[in-house]
């Protein structure tokens, strides 16, 4: 279930938008339990595109790796597919042009050679076009004490450059991908080029979501000035891997504007209006102004 939120108008006191009419573009952030049955995984999207039409948003943003979730990096590595050749991918962009809606999502293909995959996410435009390709730089490589032990780098291959924001009905838009989210100079880059709109779809754990997820999104968002949106997967992939879920939506102020929950593995959606005037007010109004004669531009 989507938890209520306040609309960005009511942020705060210190922050008047006292006369000021917005300019909003309506978008879904979705989220889904994928397991390593791609057919069921798009099944499960298509539904959250049927939300997401049927609540009028122009863009719908899905997590990480929502083709599948492997239990093992040989699983991972064998269920890969080229996008060109990925029926989970031809399905999302079948539905992105029959319901003339956008869609961000992530997905696995083969990394040459075929010895690892590439960990990617896509944007299929409104005519069902793939028009960006980004892939996720940071590795998850982590061994949690009394928690997972997950080697991404076994099975991933890492991506090599900051994709640029391109330009989108909705803004200008960013893309990272989850572990990113710990580093902000991508997202300080996507700034400097002027991106309205940064994305983390993720698959967190629940340790480390529980710690850290909604603070580095909020982080994120005040320190670029930009909204965030934080696609999420949900629940229990497997017998060895569970995800923490909390998909939410952030305004450049901090705020949390939409949000879901972590028990439900039922596909669901949440909605909330980008507005890009917002962004520039804020950044009118409180000019971060860095001081590369002291330290590197990023």
């Amino acid at each position: 279930m989507a938890i209520a939120v306040r609309h960005p108008q009511e942020i705060s006191p210190t922050f008047s938008l006292a006369g000021f009419n917005p300019r909003l573009e309506n978008i879904a952030v979705g989220q889904l339990c994928s397991t390593a049955s791609m057919l069921h995984n798009l099944q499960q999207c298509k539904l959250l595109v049927k939300k997401a039409t049927d609540a009028g948003a122009r863009a719908l943003f899905l997590p990480e790796a929502s083709d599948y979730i492997g239990a093992s990096p040989s699983e991972t590595i064998a269920l890969a597919r080229s996008i060109e050749e990925s029926d989970f991918v031809k399905g999302l962009q079948n539905e992105a042009c029959q319901s003339k809606l956008a869609i961000n999502v992530g997905v696995h293909e083969r990394a040459q050679g075929g010895e690892k995959v590439k960990n990617t996410l896509i944007w299929i435009d409104e005519e069902g076009q793939i028009v960006q390709t980004y892939q996720k730089l940071h590795l998850f490589d982590v061994d949690i004490k009394g928690g997972p032990v997950l080697k991404e780098s076994r099975s991933v291959e890492k991506g090599m450059k900051i994709q640029p924001p391109f330009d989108t009905a909705i803004g200008r838009v960013g893309m990272t991908i989850c572990f990113d989210l710990r580093f902000p100079e991508i997202s300080l880059a996507l700034k400097r080029q002027n991106s309205q709109v940064i994305v983390y779809p993720s698959a967190f754990t629940v340790p480390t979501g529980q710690a850290h997820w909604e603070v580095l999104l909020r982080a994120r968002a005040i320190e670029t000035q930009a909204y965030v949106i934080a696609a999420a997967q949900v629940g229990a992939h497997n017998e060895k891997r569970v995800s923490y879920g909390h998909s939410m939506i952030v305004s450049p102020w901090g705020e949390v504007v939409a949000k879901l929950g972590g028990e439900s593995q039922e596909p669901e959606i949440a909605t909330a209006n980008i507005d890009l005037d917002m962004i520039s007010k804020i950044k009118r109004e409180m000019p971060l102004l860095r001081r590369t004669d002291i330290y590197p531009e990023v």
